[in-house]
């Protein structure tokens, strides 16, 4: 399988798609370069999927990649109870496809290409 390495060693991408993708299910919608939500996309999806499986397995799976001591949204819940109890009801009957990648332009500064990734409905 190929992948962008983003200028980072292994660990250091680890850690910043573990952040994002944390971050992502918090707040719904993240702003990031183009590349780096399409990477991001593929780790958000099968997070997802197994959030539908809903099972201890899977819930370990998850924890397991999704950072737990974050703070969590208004609500107080955290990223992974939130995705268990309220994203994956919502993709219950969708076989995939659970996020979008819009395209909004390049960043003022150094002029990367920047994009929003967001869950869809």
């Amino acid at each position: 399988m190929a992948y962008q390495k983003l200028g980072r060693d292994s660990a250091a991408r680890k850690a910043l798609f573990r952040d994002l993708v944390t971050d992502l299910f918090i707040y719904e919608r993240i702003e990031t370069t183009e590349s780096k939500a399409k990477e991001l996309r593929s780790i958000a999806e099968k997070m997802i999927t197994l959030a539908k499986r809903g099972d201890l397995h899977a819930r370990r799976q998850v924890a397991a990649y999704v950072r737990p001591e974050q703070a969590g949204d208004e609500s107080g819940k955290n990223a992974i109870q939130k995705l268990f109890d309220d994203i994956a009801p919502r993709y219950a009957e969708r076989q995939g496809g659970y996020t979008r990648v819009l395209k909004i332009g390049p960043r003022r500064g150094d002029g990367a290409p920047m994009a929003f990734l967001e869950l869809v409905e």
